[in-house]
C-alpha cells in the first residue's frame, strides 16, 4: 500500500511531473470550444437596383446648337458694323424748322370759357443733309396755350431734297372751343400786362424717313416745338398785327 506522502491531496492540483511549480499559460481563447460557434446573421438582399442613367449626350445636337448661336452672334455683329459705317459716312442730321410769321386772322372772341378765332403760321423747313433725302408723312400741327390744345390740323405730305428748303403753311380754327378757366385768366392777364399780347405755342408731329440711295432708315416720329409765339390781341373782336420779335427758331427732336 502506498504511503500517505505520495497520495495526492484532494482539492489541490496535481503536481507538475516536470518538477516545475508553474502551470503553462492558458490558451488564448476564452471559449470552451476551439473556435466560436457560427452565428446566424440574417440574409440581406439589396433591392436598390442601379438603373442606367436616362441622360443621353448627343454630340451632333450640341455641335448644331454651337454653330447656330455662332451664326446669330456673327450676324448681329456684322449688321451693327454695317449700320455704324453707314452712319459715319452719311452723318444724318435732323431737319431745321423756323417760324417766319404767326398771326390771328379772325376776331379773337373769348367769352364764357369759349374761344372763337383762327391762326395762320408760316414756317421754313430746311434739310441740312448733303446725302440724304427726307420724306414727311402724317404731318399734324396744333396751336397750344400753356400745354392745352386750342386747334389742330393736318398738312399734306412732302419731300425734301438734299440741302434744300421748303415753305410750310398751316391754318388753325377754333369754333367755340372750350378753354379752361385757368387758361382764360392767363390770357386776360397776359393781355393786360403785355399791351394786349398773348403767347401761343405751335407743335408739329410727323413721320419722317431718311433715304440715301438704296439705304433707307425706318420711320421715325419727328417732334417740332415752336414756343412763345407772341401776337398782339388788344380785345375781343380784334386781330393781331403779326409775330412779335421776328422769325423764331423751333426745337426739333425724335
Amino acid at each position: 500500500m502506498a504511503s500517505d506522502s505520495t497520495r495526492p491531496v484532494t482539492g489541490y492540483p496535481a503536481p507538475n511531473p516536470n518538477g516545475f511549480n508553474h502551470q503553462p499559460p492558458p490558451t488564448a481563447t476564452a471559449f470552451p470550444y476551439a473556435a466560436p460557434p457560427p452565428q446566424n446573421y440574417p440574409y440581406y438582399t439589396n433591392n436598390n437596383h442601379q438603373y442606367p442613367s436616362s441622360t443621353y449626350y448627343n454630340p451632333q445636337r450640341a455641335t448644331f446648337l454651337r454653330r447656330f448661336f455662332a451664326i446669330i452672334i456673327a450676324t448681329v455683329i456684322i449688321t451693327g458694323t454695317i449700320i455704324f459705317i453707314i452712319w459715319l459716312v452719311l452723318r444724318p442730321k435732323l431737319p431745321q424748322f423756323r417760324v417766319e410769321s404767326f398771326s390771328v386772322t379772325a376776331p379773337f372772341n373769348l367769352t364764357s370759357n369759349r374761344l372763337t378765332t383762327s391762326w395762320d403760321v408760316a414756317l421754313t423747313v430746311r434739310n441740312p443733309n448733303g446725302k440724304i433725302t427726307l420724306y414727311y408723312d402724317d404731318v399734324q400741327a396744333a396751336v397750344f396755350y400753356r400745354g392745352h390744345s386750342l386747334a389742330d390740323t393736318y398738312l399734306a405730305p412732302f419731300v425734301q431734297g438734299k440741302k434744300s428748303e421748303s415753305a410750310l403753311k398751316a391754318s388753325f380754327a377754333a369754333a367755340s372751343t372750350f378753354v379752361d378757366g385757368r387758361d382764360v385768366d392767363g390770357m386776360n392777364e397776359e393781355r393786360g400786362k403785355g399791351g394786349g399780347s398773348v403767347g401761343f405755342n405751335v407743335r408739329i408731329i410727323a413721320d419722317v424717313r431718311f433715304k440715301a440711295g438704296i439705304w433707307r432708315a425706318r420711320r421715325r416720329l419727328l417732334k417740332v416745338y415752336c414756343g412763345n409765339l407772341v401776337v398782339s390781341v388788344v380785345g375781343n373782336g380784334s386781330r393781331s398785327n403779326g409775330l412779335s420779335g421776328g422769325p423764331r427758331q423751333c426745337s426739333v427732336g425724335m
